[in-house]
């Protein structure tokens, strides 16, 4: 039973390509499917994982573009259901000239996936159940699926995955709602990634260091803050130690955190949780260090679905 969940957001992000303009006055928009878990997914696949992703869209075109793009893959879109009441999510990005991004969410049917519809999901036949949160946290009936199929997954023996991907523009208004809501995934999962800045901002502490001492008196899972060109840095059984990372020439980072989450499940998914357990930690860094060549591989092209179909596990070798 090698079979990989992901549960969360699938959206179209609409990224303005007029450089340096706000979104009021863009006139030009590439079409990108895109959602963390969305992501991952597709990095699985890629790799030559089997993997389910659950997630809502709507009856349109973009719903139906995001679910050819999972099958393309070789996604099972089996629990990528549509709504019929509400249009698919969408993102849009604009890039200001001062670095800064103009950013609008016009939230639809990924919000919608409801805790009826994934109590259906049969966790017995999975491993691994990854939850890329994003928009999860935010009210409505998805925040509640997430909880329900978190209770459901603690009860089975069964691999459970975090990646908080703090969203600010979602939740400038509600950090702390977002803090209390991942805290409980920190504490209920056994493997977790976090960015540095997020590590810092989930922990309140100004330094990567003091904020890992806390995910590692505070959490029993295994973890991993990437530190982008600094390496990864991995974090168990109350040690922690960097992995490097793997030097490329970056076109696009897009991607790259949610290409090493899914080389780091792919690679735990073959295992039993018992087997997880008492890995070592020269086999975690060996894991961690798969991941970091595949959030580099992700970082040679643009756009990280296009990425993905340069993604396979002979990069491991």
């Amino acid at each position: 039973m090698h079979k990989i969940l992901c549960i969360g957001e699938a959206l179209i992000d609409m990224i303005c390509t007029d450089k340096g303009k706000a979104l009021s006055d863009g006139e030009n928009f590439l079409k990108k499917p895109g959602g963390a878990p969305t992501n991952v997914a597709a990095a699985i696949a890629a790799l030559g994982g089997e993997v389910e992703l659950a997630a809502k869209v709507g009856i349109d075109p973009f719903g139906k573009h995001l679910i050819d793009v999972m099958k393309s893959f070789g996604v099972s879109t089996k629990w990528m259901l549509q709504d019929e009441s509400h249009f698919t999510t969408f993102a849009f990005v604009s890039l200001m000239e001062n670095g800064e991004r103009d950013f609008y969410f016009n939230r639809g049917a990924d919000g919608q996936l409801s805790r009826d519809e994934v109590d259906y999901i049969d966790l017995a036949e999975f491993a691994v159940v990854h939850f890329g949160s994003a928009t999860g946290f935010l009210p409505g009936p998805l925040q509640a699926a997430y909880q329900s199929l978190l209770q459901k997954s603690l009860q089975q023996d069964i691999l459970i995955s975090f990646d908080p991907n703090y969203r600010h523009l979602l939740f400038q208004h509600d950090q702390q709602s977002f803090k209390d809501q991942s805290w409980n995934f920190l504490n209920s999962c056994h493997f977790f990634k976090v960015s540095d800045e997020e590590a810092m901002m989930l922990t309140g502490r100004s330094t990567v260091t003091d904020a890992a001492h806390d995910f590692l008196e505070r959490t029993s899972a295994v973890f991993a803050i990437t530190l982008g060109k600094e390496g990864t840095l991995l974090g168990l059984n109350g040690q922690t130690q960097i992995i490097n990372s793997i030097e490329v020439k970056p076109v696009d980072t897009t991607g790259a955190g949610d290409a090493f989450v899914g080389a780091v499940l792919f690679q735990l998914a073959g295992k039993s949780m018992q087997e997880i357990k008492t890995l070592t930690p020269d086999a975690w860094a060996a894991i961690i260090r798969n991941g970091n060549k595949a959030g580099a591989r992700t970082c040679e092209y643009l756009g990280a679905m296009e990425a993905f179909k340069h993604l396979s596990s002979d990069i491991f070798k």
